[in-house]
């Protein structure tokens, strides 16, 4: 045998293994980038805040200037987190039905400093004008076990929850 028909030899056992690696390889590169893109695509993110206009920056909103909640001509509608203090610019804007001022959760995925809005749902924050509150037991100040019905006076019951400030 000549050194050319080794060299052939050799050429065609080394493509018939290669091969079936490449394909492999391409074929998890693809299955991978695939995943990554299902992922980010379908992955949907909540913010909660207040809807301002976008003509306030966040220290503004942070200050509840009163502009803020006001329609200014060309603004847009905005979402300030005031957890952390960050202005949101919203699109579509014909998604957001809440009006300027409301508490209300977005819904949506984030593009840099813009939430894709998929849904605003507005904040309930207590329970509404009569409705019943839950039952509970929780601990007083004391940490004896109170409950609605051993807190419920004659004239109805008022209950104060107060955060203490190193929560």
């Amino acid at each position: 045998m000549n050194t050319s028909s080794r060299c052939l030899q050799s050429n065609s056992w080394t493509s018939t293994l290669t091969r079936p690696w490449i394909f492999c390889l391409v074929l998890l590169s693809s299955c991978a980038a695939l995943a990554g893109k299902q992922n980010t695509a379908t992955k949907l993110e909540s913010w909660s805040g207040t809807l301002v206009s976008s003509s306030c920056n966040a220290d503004e909103a942070f200050g509840e200037m009163p502009d803020c909640t006001r329609d200014v001509p060309g603004a847009k509608v905005s979402l300030y987190d005031d957890t952390t203090r960050v202005m949101y610019d919203l699109e579509p804007q014909q998604s957001v039905s809440a009006q300027l001022g409301e508490s209300v959760t977005v819904r949506g995925t984030l593009d840099g400093s813009t939430i894709h809005v998929d849904s605003v749902e507005l904040m309930s924050i207590g329970l509404a004008v009569g409705q019943k509150a839950p039952a509970f037991s929780l601990r007083d100040q004391f940490g004896r076990v109170q409950t609605l019905e051993s807190l419920k006076g004659a004239n109805g019951t008022v209950l104060l929850f107060f955060r203490s400030a190193d929560w």
